[in-house]
């Protein structure tokens, strides 16, 4: 899901695309893709995250407009499709491969609008009703400005569901974590298949933290994503530390 060179979770983290040309470090976002779901299908933390989300969904006045921004593979997309039908849907990814998976997942769908444009680009203002943002942000140009963006989206009172990551990716964290909870469903044989299956994954991950070491890629703790968020606009009504503790979970409204 991304808007400039971004990670949405490798699982160990959703990477959000932001690749412009001065960034000293690049992943590999279509060759992400063609892993990403894979992977994410067997993450025990990336599936808590989608399941607090259509939590979330369940707790709010239904939305007329939803914006993804860097939708990724689509799949907060697919749970709004599915919880919102009467809802319009502006699903926005820069990336070619992203897009084009969840342009094929969604494609059961008629209410939803697929762009390329990044964040910054947008010019619609002010008529959004909830902005979906999940491990994306840390991957965008000055993200503290995107949240300005974000909020330039909503209308006073609509909702932003941000998930970002903030915290160095330790790889190989990730990759034990990941094993364990494989072996645990599929067996060492079917651990051992996903594994070599999705090993894109792990290639483009040491990228993104590569690029969180040279600070292409933006990290924060929960109290300074949260001020970022405050000073763009948000009231918080929720945070908390979420992915194992390398992201950040923010419910917010936008101000008037």
């Amino acid at each position: 899901m991304p808007s400039h060179t971004r990670v949405e979770g490798s699982d160990p983290v959703t990477l959000q695309k932001t690749e412009t040309a001065d960034r000293s470090v690049r992943v590999d976002w279509n060759s992400y893709a063609s892993a990403y779901d894979l992977l994410s299908e067997h993450n025990p933390e990336y599936q808590a995250l989608l399941h607090d989300f259509e939590a979330f969904l369940s707790t709010i006045e239904k939305p007329r407009l939803i914006y993804d921004i860097g939708g990724g593979t689509g799949n907060y997309t697919k749970i709004a499709a599915r919880d919102c039908p009467g809802s319009e849907i502006r699903f926005m990814e820069p990336d070619t491969g992203m897009i084009g998976m969840a342009k094929s997942k969604l494609a059961a769908h008629g209410n939803i609008r697929f762009d390329t444009l990044a964040l910054e680009d947008i010019v619609a203002t002010g008529t959004a009703d909830l902005v979906i943002c999940v491990h994306a942000l840390y991957t965008m140009p000055t993200p503290e400005e995107r949240l300005f963006d974000l909020r330039r989206l909503l209308r006073p009172g609509g909702w932003l569901y941000l998930i970002d990551l903030g915290r160095h990716m330790d790889v190989a964290d990730w990759r034990n974590y990941l094993f364990s909870s494989l072996r645990q469903q599929l067996g060492l044989a079917g651990a051992l298949r996903i594994f070599w299956q999705g090993r894109e994954i792990a290639k483009q991950n040491q990228n993104i933290l590569e690029a969180q070491k040279t600070g292409d890629y933006w990290t924060h703790t929960e109290a300074e994503v949260a001020t970022a968020a405050t000073a763009a606009g948000f009231e918080i009504v929720r945070k908390q530390s979420v992915y194992r503790g390398y992201s950040d979970l923010l419910v917010c409204r936008a101000m008037a």
